[in-house]
């Protein structure tokens, strides 16, 4: 499944993997569980797990920004991890997008974004 969403710390924190490329198909499911769980909690805190992650396709591409614009503002904190280059600079590319604050993480330092998201 290229999109898995884990609830962690009694809901208030979400960790999100993705792998593979993303489709629209794949937004089917995810989309509707992190409603419930905006629904549940409130704002959220995001952990994107990005390991082995190739991007969308076009139709990904659409769902993840309607996706984006419908939660601008239920996101708190996104903690980004990655392992190359171009999912670093992703976090720079998602800031308009959102009102969290957000911050890149290398794959190695996973402890460490956990940590940071849960900071005040």
């Amino acid at each position: 499944m290229p999109i898995q969403l884990k609830e962690e710390n009694a809901g208030r924190t979400v960790a999100v993997y993705v792998s593979g490329k993303l489709v629209k198909e794949d937004y089917e499911q995810f989309v509707p569980e992190f409603d419930r769980l905006v629904g549940l909690y409130g704002k959220l805190r995001v952990l994107f797990d990005m390991t082995d992650f190739h991007g969308w396709t076009l139709g990904g591409v659409w769902e993840d920004t309607k996706f984006a614009l419908h939660h601008f503002s239920n996101i708190e904190k996104l903690a980004m991890v990655g392992n190359t280059k171009w999912e670093e600079g992703m976090a720079t590319f998602c800031k308009p997008f959102t009102k969290a604050a957000i911050k890149y993480f290398d794959h190695s330092a996973e402890a460490e974004a956990r940590k940071w998201l849960e900071e005040p």
